[in-house]
């Protein structure tokens, strides 16, 4: 016996596969989660996260500044910038010139005090009062390969689990055809940012709680199809003896990832009959198609994801995501966000509508924002009809709806440059992540994160995983449940 069989046997015992069949398969899937993994009455039973890669500009889309337009060209004060650290590709600038935005903004009544809208968004805008906008959203990452992963594991640095994989292990999966989490990759004619699959993967987790990405062409999964000459029963008999040479190798092992091996070979198996109808939209009424666009009858159209990610929803699948590049607008961004406003915004309040008439927005959360904003200041050449900005992690907006959050509210404020928080006096103020210093009125990444497990019915502290001898957890040590914004 080797070291590794000696220890493995130790920790888990030949008893191990017996007790998975005997506890079944959804219990397997969330490690003891189910429905059995709650912590508490949840008010979402699924989350929609429409992630938008590379930083929307809130200055252009929903942080109205008018006071900015009387500073246009002059330098941002220092006292505004405080000695916060900026990127490389502005660090060389002599100045950093205030560009307030080229758009109009209209106000809209939503349940408070009402909000400013881009005339970029004019879809949106119809359903602000179905809105929880937050414009004090914070994050400590300043460029976009830590901001992704932090706000989508809860680390900067790559190898932890994806808030999605924290999801499938806590709740486990309803629709045992298709997989508990499904990712999606939206057309952009801007992406110029790559997405990598730790983003929707499981870190140390069993692998089986990793993301399902759809292609757009072709088969929605990878080798889903039969190849030429085989057939289903074909295919049963070599996945019986593959399960059959795979638990020898666990008895020997005691490796639980060749259990969840095994799960995903099952859960493909399932998913050659289930998916084919899921991708089929030849039976959306034209009704339908009208209010999502007729782009959503292309495939890997953002419109087409939403239509899918509602489809997907009404089959049992917990955690859908969205991902939609093209947001960086360093340079162009005027042409870059009208482009990317065009793809995004209908289909976004139509998927707020369409879940609403069918009963299903109360106990489905939908999540729109990227990983930060973008600068108050302009990078590169200063214009009123072309400009660019910076990354800007000191504040950028996010809204959520549906799910158990307050409908048509606007939370928290920035300052008159929408480049720091401020309090309800204007003044700015530097929020901390941790919840012994939180402070009201700002939302950290981690404040999200938890948020969006407790609407879920999870405890973010109490939802850990134990490797190496820590037990870990999404929001790490931080966190804040924002309960200023549940209903």
């Amino acid at each position: 016996m080797t070291r590794r069989q000696l220890f493995g046997r130790t920790a888990l015992g030949l008893g191990t596969a017996a007790l998975a069949n005997l506890l079944g398969p959804d219990l397997i899937a969330a490690q003891g989660g189910g429905q059995t993994g709650t912590h508490h009455a949840p008010k979402a039973q699924r989350v929609i996260y429409l992630f938008m890669s590379g930083g929307p500009s809130h200055h252009d889309l929903w942080d109205y500044k008018p006071k900015m337009r009387a500073m246009f060209g002059k330098d941002l004060p220092d006292h505004v910038r405080d000695g916060q650290r900026i990127t490389g590709m502005t660090s060389g600038q002599k100045t950093l010139p205030v560009c307030p935005s080229k758009y109009a903004f209209a106000h809209y009544e939503n349940n408070d005090r009402g909000v400013w809208v881009s005339e970029l968004l004019p879809h949106t805008a119809t359903v602000v009062k179905d809105l929880c906008i937050v414009h004090t959203t914070f994050t400590e990452a300043i460029n976009h390969d830590p901001a992704i992963t932090y706000i989508q594991t809860g680390s900067q640095i790559p190898g932890r689990p994806s808030l999605g994989a924290w999801l499938s292990y806590g709740l486990g999966s309803v629709n045992e055809n298709l997989p508990g989490y499904i990712v999606m990759h939206a057309r952009s004619r801007h992406a110029e940012q790559s997405l990598f699959a730790r983003l929707w993967g499981t870190g140390f987790m069993p692998s089986d709680h990793q993301g399902m990405l759809l292609r757009s062409q072709g088969d929605p999964v990878l080798y889903l199809s039969n190849p030429a000459g085989v057939t289903g029963s074909d295919r049963r008999a070599q996945l019986d003896a593959l399960a059959a040479l795979n638990q020898e190798q666990h008895k020997r092992f005691a490796d639980p990832e060749v259990l969840a091996r095994i799960r995903q070979h099952e859960m493909a198996y399932r998913m050659q009959t289930s998916m084919p109808e899921l991708m089929d939209l030849s039976k959306e009424s034209d009704a339908t198609f009208e209010l999502y666009g007729e782009e959503a009858r292309e495939p890997g159209t953002f419109a087409a994801c939403c239509l899918n990610a509602r489809r997907l929803a009404e089959r049992g699948v917990r955690n859908i995501q969205i991902f939609h590049r093209g947001w960086d607008a360093h340079g162009n961004l005027p042409k870059e966000h009208e482009s990317q406003c065009k793809d995004v915004d209908r289909a976004s309040a139509a998927l707020i509508k369409d879940l609403k008439q069918r009963g299903m927005l109360e106990d489905t959360l939908i999540v729109w924002g990227g990983e930060f904003g973008r600068t108050a200041y302009c990078q590169g050449g200063l214009s009123h009809q072309n400009y660019g900005r910076d990354h800007h992690p000191r504040c950028f907006t996010v809204w959520m709806a549906g799910g158990g959050v307050k409908a048509g509210i606007t939370y928290g404020q920035t300052d008159d440059y929408g480049y720091n928080i401020a309090d309800e006096h204007g003044n700015p103020m530097k929020p901390q992540p941790s919840k012994e210093h939180w402070t009201p009125g700002t939302m950290h990444i981690h404040d999200l994160n938890a948020t969006i497990l407790h609407l879920l019915g999870i405890d973010h502290k109490r939802l850990t995983y134990r490797y190496q001898g820590r037990d870990f957890r999404l929001t790490d040590i931080h966190g804040h449940v924002m309960h200023d914004l549940i209903a």
